[in-house]
């Protein structure tokens, strides 16, 4: 990767849609086809520049919104991001806030379904990179980012689980040779009562019995994201992307 902090020279305009939300450092939209999902543009866009993207899973009660409030602390600058909403708390209320990823397995078509979608979407609009895509999730869309990326582990740069345990009662293990060259990254807060130390150290011995490349980082909050997570998950993807350039 040529830039850590992108050099532009071209911005945006921001949209007088309903669904848009104009930030001074980057711009937020929500695009109504193929489903609902939020996307990030980075500060300046550059389209001579092939971004890395970031497919994001909110979690479990929340909805697409949630990238609004995360890609400020990862990067303005380094990402295009997209995020699809998850099933509806509810039969047939499909417009309710409040969705959600579980059950993983029943929902598992469905979330394959709507990344492929968003991932779509992303590369018809912006200049992504397609060897660059990064699989990312927040509780119940963490454990739903795991399922995902080790399903289908060669079509992931990285895959990013922040305080989502590992689905370990699916068969998320089927493809052990291909998930042995995934690169993972699990956060837990440390007073976590959703993801306690114990479930914790638990995955974390299952993953390394796989052969799994896991960095796993602990934190001094509960079950929630924290700014300190969101920078390091924005370090540790770089890190992928550079140490993968210099190979």
């Amino acid at each position: 990767m040529q830039r850590t902090e992108l050099s532009v020279t071209s911005c945006r305009a921001a949209s007088a849609e309903k669904h848009t939300l104009a930030l001074e450092m980057g711009q937020f939209h929500t695009a109504e086809a193929p489903g609902p999902c939020a996307v990030f543009a980075p500060m300046h866009y550059e389209p001579g520049y092939a971004y890395p993207l970031i497919v994001w899973l909110h979690g479990e009660g929340g909805d697409e919104r949630q990238l609004l409030r995360v890609m400020p602390q990862i990067s303005l600058r380094n990402y295009v991001a997209i995020a699809p909403r998850g099933g509806c708390a509810s039969a047939g209320d499909a417009d309710r806030a409040g969705s959600g990823w579980r059950p993983i397995e029943e929902r598992l078509d469905t979330a394959a379904s709507r990344v492929d979608d968003c991932i779509a979407l992303a590369m018809r609009r912006f200049n992504i990179a397609p060897q660059r895509v990064f699989l990312a999730g927040f509780d119940s869309g963490g454990s739903m980012a795991f399922r995902l990326a080790f399903s289908q582990p060669y079509r992931f740069a990285g895959v990013l689980s922040l305080c989502g345990r590992f689905p370990s009662n699916t068969g998320g293990l089927a493809q052990w040779k291909g998930i042995r060259g995934l690169p993972v990254f699990l956060t837990a807060g440390r007073h976590s009562e959703e993801y306690p130390s114990n479930l914790v150290c638990r995955d974390l011995r299952l993953l390394h019995s796989a052969g799994v490349s896991i960095t796993l980082r602990e934190y001094p909050c509960g079950h929630e994201l924290t700014p300190q997570m969101l920078a390091d998950l924005d370090r540790w993807i770089i890190e992928q992307i550079t140490a993968k350039a210099v190979v």
